[in-house]
């Protein structure tokens, strides 16, 4: 008896180890590449078996942020890096449509964000949706995340940018607290909008941040007002890869 019964245990083992090695690996879903500084900038999202999207981002080579040009001719408006398009998976489960990557050698106002650092706009607008934003449109959102401010910045030779309203790009809702100080930030999330309404995420990251070659976090807000079918992540990590020598931008909680 007792030699069936280890018999039959032994058995179900068997069963249950099978069952678990056919369970659905996740995968991988490859967006687009650009070209950012002589290194590619790559979009992907990570695929349950179901394809439903767990979370997504941008693969950053550190060689991009090294080879940015220490001193640029200063314009207006401010000129596109790149752009890149999300994973179609993206796109269909969150509205998310696509990144564009500036970098400012100079900063801008208000004081804290005056230090070279790149913007990586996460938009849930189309391209064409995007370009033409003219800032004609000064109309505010009725609200934004708690934290936030939506500040008017007189910019010299420029004028004042109502919500920091910057063409092909939108308003920008900075976080109250960087906005009243005058210590140079590392990183933050910024949201975007354009008519009202929430058009983008934004990990601003310094320069030196991201040279200094560790994993970071930041905080993610909860945006009101997304439009219909769009959907925001949850948090966002910049992971570090000694071996690739590149951040991996994750957003998770999708």
């Amino acid at each position: 008896m007792r030699a069936r019964v280890a018999s039959l245990a032994a058995l179900t083992a068997v069963v249950l180890a099978g069952c678990a090695d056919t369970t659905p690996e996740p995968s991988m879903a490859e967006g687009e590449c650009a070209d950012v500084y002589a290194a590619n900038v790559c979009t992907w999202a990570t695929l349950t078996a179901t394809n439903s999207v767990t979370e997504f981002g941008v693969t950053i080579p550190l060689a991009s942020i090294e080879r940015a040009p220490e001193e640029m001719e200063m314009v207006w408006p401010p000129v596109l890096v790149a752009t890149v398009k999300l994973p179609a998976a993206v796109t269909t489960a969150m509205g998310v449509d696509h990144l564009t990557v500036y970098w400012e050698p100079h900063g801008h106002p208000p004081g804290a964000y005056l230090t070279p650092h790149f913007d990586f706009h996460f938009y849930n607008i189309a391209t064409g949706t995007r370009e033409a934003i003219d800032c004609a449109d000064l109309t505010k959102p009725a609200d934004i995340p708690p934290g936030y401010r939506l500040v008017d910045v007189e910019i010299p030779d420029v004028g004042m940018l109502v919500g920091l309203c910057v063409p092909a790009m939108g308003m920008h809702a900075l976080l109250a607290s960087e906005v009243e100080s005058d210590e140079i930030f590392d990183g933050t999330m910024v949201i975007g909008y354009y008519h009202g309404s929430p058009i983008l995420f934004e990990p601003m990251i310094a320069r030196d941040m991201l040279m200094r070659r560790q994993s970071f976090d930041l905080p993610m807000p909860t945006v009101p007002g997304l439009p219909d079918g769009v959907r925001y992540p949850q948090s966002f990590r910049a992971e570090y890869d000694a071996a690739t020598d590149a951040y991996r931008f994750i957003f998770s909680g999708v």
